[in-house]
């Protein structure tokens, strides 16, 4: 029989200890999620469809995009067992400077469009963490604001290249005197991808209000309030635009771009050169010889080409055929500490995180970046222990199997 009695107080009080309240709704909110989902979850309540099916779509079908997905999940660690991982570093040197972890903001375009905050919220973030930014040519702050959100940090500037080549390098000539350190050229869109969510939800700055918009923002009076009583929406490295989007980003894609045009914004530019948009290892040979700094294997999040390669799955040919020589970088379908883990240990010098960033954003502005960050190095870290492996330059690619789910078909 058990033994029972009247609970005595002096007994009680050490098992009942009541959690302090927290008086911030957004605290509230930020420290509930765990994962980068979690934020995604808050960003998709708080923020109306179209903007938020900007930052979640892709192109036509979004098979890229869910591949690449997919294909972080469809990995086999392996871990070392009894190794002293009390402290582990997650630091790392990155085009020849430091950075205290081994992943990035990426470049967004109409991002103040997702929480009124925009690149100042993600500059001062990456700042404070001690990571690099980088600002699209289609982003709503300015060259020179982001600078100052950001003035000891990395900052990187992301080129379109224009069929107007002297407003092209104008943008350069601002980023370079601003004291940006690295030129990322997008090579992977010579026309727009057919983002099919866009259409349907007639996104455009400024938004383009319908019945159905005004409804879906009842629920979000926030985001409204934000966005009327801030200054207004518009692609912050033009002087001014007249036009409609649509004939923006038909000025600003120019499908005439070669290598030898590579080769000339390379000779303008002072600092570090990226190529980003890399997916197939012939191009990242050829761009090797050609002797950028880095190249990043992306498929720009899955919203240009439907289908396209999965950057994670071209990564080990890609570091055996130039990673001696030039830097490899990685983005697409980055969602936790363990993806950035997986691809260091396969090669990767760095990633960047484009989706992850914004979705912090959108749940809580700079302080969701924040969580954003701390998310994805607290999964690093932990990661890292449970490999066996105290800093970065121990991942191996023996840590990690990629388990195939798609082969190719035999002929």
């Amino acid at each position: 029989m058990v033994k029972r009695q009247f609970p005595k107080p002096k007994d009680l009080l050490p098992l009942m200890q009541f959690k302090k309240p927290t008086l911030s709704a957004k605290k509230r909110r930020l420290d509930r999620a765990l994962t980068i989902y979690d934020l995604r979850d808050i960003a998709q309540r708080r923020t109306p469809k179209a903007p938020f099916d900007y930052t979640e779509g892709a192109a036509e079908g979004e098979l890229s995009l869910a591949r690449a997905r997919q294909a972080f999940e469809d990995i086999e660690f392996h871990p070392a067992i009894l190794r002293d991982v009390s402290a582990v570093d997650l630091s790392s040197t990155v085009l020849g400077a430091p950075v205290s972890m081994p992943f990035g903001i990426a470049p967004t375009g109409f991002t103040r469009m997702m929480q009124t905050e925009g690149e100042i919220a993600g500059a001062s973030a990456a700042a404070a963490a001690g990571i690099p930014f980088a600002l699209s040519t289609m982003g709503t702050t300015s060259i020179e604001d982001v600078k100052a959100a950001n003035p000891d940090g990395r900052n990187w500037f992301q080129l379109y290249m224009w069929k107007d080549r002297d407003r092209s390098m104008a943008l350069v000539d601002r980023a370079a005197k601003a004291g940006y350190d690295t030129l990322l050229v997008t090579v992977d869109v010579p026309v727009a991808g057919a983002r099919l969510r866009d259409k349907r939800n007639g996104f455009s700055i400024p938004p383009a209000l319908t019945l159905g918009t005004v409804m879906n923002a009842l629920p979000r009076p926030a985001w409204w309030i934000n966005f009327l009583t801030t200054e207004p929406l518009a692609f912050a490295s033009l002087s001014k635009w007249s036009g409609t989007v649509a004939e923006l980003l038909d000025t600003m894609f120019d499908p005439t771009v070669t290598y030898d045009d590579l080769k000339w914004i390379k000779e303008q530019w002072p600092g570090k050169v990226v190529v980003k948009g890399v997916q197939t290892v012939e191009d990242a040979k050829l761009l090797a010889k050609l002797g950028v700094d880095g190249i990043t294997l992306s498929n720009h999040g899955g919203r240009q080409l439907d289908r396209a390669p999965i950057p994670f799955h071209l990564l080990p040919d890609v570091v055996r055929e130039v990673g001696k020589d030039t830097e490899v970088h990685l983005d697409t379908g980055i969602m936790s500490g363990a993806d950035i883990v997986a691809s260091i240990a396969l090669g990767a010098k760095f990633t960047m995180v484009g989706r992850a960033y914004l979705y912090g954003l959108m749940a809580g502005g700079r302080e969701g970046v924040d969580k954003t960050i701390e998310i994805l190095g607290n999964g690093i870290a932990r990661t890292m222990r449970l490999l066996g492996v105290k800093n970065l330059a121990e991942l191996e690619p023996s840590h990690v199997t990629q388990l195939e789910r798609l082969a190719p078909r035999r002929r």
